[in-house]
C-alpha cells in the first residue's frame, strides 16, 4: 500500500538548534503513539544553520487527520506545543505531502 508522507519544512530561529532538538525529541516518542509512522527528523548540518524536515508517513490523508486530532489531546503533545510557543524556535513551519516512487524506496 502506497502511504503519504507529511513533510514538514521548518525554519528555524538561529542558533535554537539544540531547542528544536529537544522538541525533535518529544514528538519521536509521542507520534507513533497516536497513529504516525515516524521516519524521522533532520536538523541542519552543514551549509544553512535554520532549516530542518521532518518525515512522517500515513496509511491515507484521513488517517493523517485523525492522527492530528489525537495530537491536540495528548497530553504530552499539548506541553510541546506550548513548549514551542513559549521558546519561539520555530519561525516557520510548511507542510506538504509526498507520494513515494516504489521503484526507489529503502535502496542502498
Amino acid at each position: 500500500m502506497q502511504k503519504e508522507t507529511a513533510h514538514e519544512h521548518h525554519v528555524l530561529y538561529p542558533f535554537q538548534k539544540d531547542a528544536f532538538k529537544k522538541y525533535s525529541d518529544i514528538w519521536a516518542r509521542i507520534i507513533p503513539k497516536r497513529g504516525g509512522d515516524m521516519i524521522g527528523y533532520f536538523l541542519p548540518h552543514e551549509g544553512t544553520n535554520d532549516i530542518a524536515y521532518a518525515l512522517i508517513s500515513f496509511d491515507s490523508l484521513v488517517a493523517y487527520e485523525t492522527y492530528r486530532a489525537r495530537l491536540k489531546v495528548d497530553p504530552d503533545g499539548k506541553v510541546n506545543f506550548v513548549i514551542s510557543q513559549e521558546k519561539r524556535f520555530i519561525f516557520n513551519e510548511m507542510r506538504s505531502f509526498l507520494e513515494g516512487v516504489p521503484s526507489t524506496l529503502g535502496k542502498k
